[in-house]
């Protein structure tokens, strides 16, 4: 567990959390073939999960609320179990009476690459928190999970009314009167959402086209090719660090975990963007998802070096 320091700030991270078990292999199986497995973890996923965990590296007060599995869901135990051991507020997690959480069987191979299988968790949507504005009270910014939205609408209203910055993981294309969409503040799109949401391959296109509706901070991450914001009627773009993956699992998450944490630190967004993407590099280079999540103090020797 990494201790917050004094003067630290408060992130509330809203979403989803899961079980990942994670297996490192030479190369993929074919068909009814067999393969060994150098390693194995089983940690934390999910956007809000794996969020919650980098942060709470980074030295940051972290909370995390969103909807998991019932009492008797042993996933969703060790999901919150594996929160709490990171010094991670769980208070405002609800354990949903029916509900189990998902568990995710992912494969690494040698080029970093993964493959999935997942086991979706059952009655989890439609879950409100029981108190938004507590959820938020002495919070610095909010991270929102737009694949949980009536859980994660009600925590960006009770962040609007006290003017916090409210980025949002939009992994899952929505159209552009989304509710939450426009609730936020900052929002951080994967290529693939991006894509489906506008209908544009041309991911610069994609934000001007999203930027019709949406007059926040709009950006788009696109792996190793870095990330593209729009800067007023410019589009700009920041090169990804260049490292050799050895994992790339929650480096999507970690990256906007990081994002929230730095704007809430110095409300620059081009410090914010390049102090995450150096966050997820170093997370790739290291097996486990965001087990490998790095310490402060490792990524300001990582970003000094390179200034």
């Amino acid at each position: 567990m990494t201790e917050a320091k004094a003067g630290a700030k408060t992130i509330l991270c809203a979403g989803g959390a899961v079980q990942d078990i994670v297996m490192r292999v030479e190369r993929f199986p074919a068909a009814g073939a067999k393969v060994q497995a150098s390693d194995v973890v089983t940690t934390i996923g999910g956007q809000g999960g794996n969020a919650a965990v980098a942060i709470a590296h980074l030295g940051a007060r972290v909370r995390y609320a969103g909807p998991i599995g019932a009492a008797e869901d042993a996933v969703a135990s060790f999901v919150q179990a594996a929160l709490e051991r990171e010094g991670i507020d769980c208070s405002g997690l609800v354990r949903v009476a029916g509900g189990t959480s998902s568990l995710s069987l992912i494969l690494i191979d040698a080029a970093g690459e993964k493959t999935v299988t997942t086991r979706r968790g059952k009655n989890l949507n439609g879950v409100t928190p029981r108190d938004a504005g507590a959820l938020v009270d002495g919070c610095d910014a909010v991270l929102l999970d737009n694949r949980y939205a009536d859980f994660t609408l009600p925590v960006a209203m009770a962040a609007k009314a006290r003017n916090l910055p409210r980025v949002l993981d939009f992994d899952r294309a929505a159209p552009p009167d989304d509710p939450l969409l426009l609730a936020s503040t900052h929002v951080i799109a994967s290529a693939d959402a991006l894509r489906e949401a506008t209908g544009q391959q041309n991911l610069a296109e994609g934000l001007r086209a999203l930027a019709r509706h949406y007059r926040g901070f709009l950006a788009v991450t696109n792996g190793p090719d870095g990330v593209t914001w729009r800067d007023g009627d410019a589009v700009r773009h920041m090169d990804a660090f260049k490292v050799e993956a050895v994992d790339t699992l929650g480096a999507g998450d970690t990256f906007h975990g990081a994002f929230a944490l730095r704007l809430a630190e110095t409300g620059d967004v081009v410090e914010s963007l390049r102090f995450a993407s150096a966050v997820a590099a170093i997370k790739c280079t290291r097996f486990g998802g965001t087990t490998g999540a790095p310490k402060r103090e490792e990524v300001e020797e990582y970003l000094t070096a390179r200034r």
